[in-house]
């Protein structure tokens, strides 16, 4: 009995000394468990969803074009002895630009000149020779066949006088055409010549474009043309210009397609003149957009699929939701689909999600450029 006391006094003091243990994890637990970190969001991690009426639209490829531009040609065969202006310098009105020789035109224009002067003589010799014949015949002393052939010569000298002048104004025209000046305010685009390059009449010799007037000249299948209508809006983008989009509206469509394309040129104007290329035929494409066709757009980006499913992160009020979305039509050209069901326009959901998100995460937005580049990113735990 000695014996068994004390054992059983020790058991009794573990046992209690363990229900205790035991008793006190919980409440330290609960002391030291913090809430969880809000996830900072930036504005560039959001994207808000918005509507569009682009997706299935009649589609429009094309070239950037200047309205006004100029293929100035070669008026007099000679040989080019100056070019002033190179490609992509600007020009004025009236700035001369190629020089070619003038030596053999001025010589026509010095005989032009010496035949007028002859021709001039002639006639008022004549014309005086007709008047004496008026007064000798009004006296009686000559007759009037006289008279008609004094006429007859004087008419000729007038016919002669007139196509002299008519040569020596070609003549002169001829050699203002050895100066070829800029019609407009514009820059040279596309020279082809050189100096000493002989050239005849009518060959291309430089090119001057307004930057000032550029706009989309594309072309769009026949079949879709029934959509078309004058000043429908045009969103396009622009080869060299990233992902920048650009408006217009339809300014013109050709009243003929194609007959080897079966395609219908038209014309758009962009909105903002100052924010068009100031390069002409960089490609572009674009679609022109339908007021039937409007409806829920996202990028596809912004959109997590799981098999059949999809769903996106919304983020209401200060929580980031995950929230089932239906998909529609999808525009591979513009990487967007269109969303038939779960969003409305307005909402905004994260850009880029990631796979560590949890539904109800609380999220914090910050200013823009202190987001993380993964569109989620959790908070610096406080300092004790």
């Amino acid at each position: 009995m000695t014996r068994a006391t004390p054992i059983l006094t020790a058991l009794t003091l573990a046992l209690i000394l363990t229900a205790c243990g035991k008793g006190g994890k919980p409440d330290d637990a609960k002391a030291t468990t913090k809430p969880a970190a809000p996830l900072l969001l930036a504005p560039e991690d959001l994207r808000q969803v918005g509507q569009s009426g682009l997706i299935g639209a009649p589609v429009i490829t094309g070239a950037i074009q200047p309205a006004r531009r100029a293929d100035l040609r070669a008026e007099v065969a000679a040989v080019v002895l100056q070019v002033a202006k190179d490609n992509g310098e600007r020009v004025r009105a009236g700035d001369l630009i190629i020089r070619l020789d003038p030596t053999s035109i001025r010589d026509g224009l010095t005989s032009a000149d010496e035949a007028l002067r002859a021709a001039q003589q002639s006639f008022e010799q004549a014309e005086r020779v007709l008047v004496r014949q008026r007064t000798l015949n009004q006296q009686g002393m000559i007759s009037m066949q006289g008279l008609e052939d004094a006429e007859v010569r004087r008419n000729s000298a007038q016919s002669e006088l007139a196509a002299a002048k008519a040569r020596a104004v070609t003549a002169r025209q001829q050699v203002s055409r050895t100066e070829v000046r800029a019609p407009f305010d514009g820059v040279v685009s596309e020279r082809k010549i050189s100096v000493g390059d002989t050239v005849q009449i009518g060959r291309e010799l430089i090119k001057v474009i307004d930057p000032a007037s550029m706009r989309f000249e594309g072309q769009v299948s026949a079949d879709r043309l029934g959509e078309l209508k004058l000043g429908q809006p045009v969103s396009f983008r622009i080869n060299g210009f990233g992902d920048a989009e650009f408006r217009g509206k339809l300014a013109r469509i050709d009243a003929a397609a194609n007959a080897t394309t079966r395609q219908v040129e038209l014309i758009a104007e962009f909105n903002d003149r100052a924010k068009a290329p100031q390069v002409a035929g960089l490609y572009a494409e674009g679609r022109v957009e339908s007021a039937d066709r409007r409806s829920l757009v996202l990028a596809e980006g912004s959109v997590v699929r799981q098999g059949d499913n999809a769903f996106v992160w919304k983020v209401a009020g200060n929580q980031l939701k995950k929230v089932p979305v239906t998909l529609g039509e999808r525009d591979d050209r513009r990487g967007e689909v269109v969303i038939a069901s779960g969003l409305t326009v307005g909402d905004e959901v994260l850009r880029a999600p990631t796979s560590s998100l949890t539904d109800g995460a609380p999220v914090q937005r910050v200013a823009a450029g202190a987001g993380a580049a993964s569109a989620v990113r959790p908070a610096a735990p406080a300092s004790k």
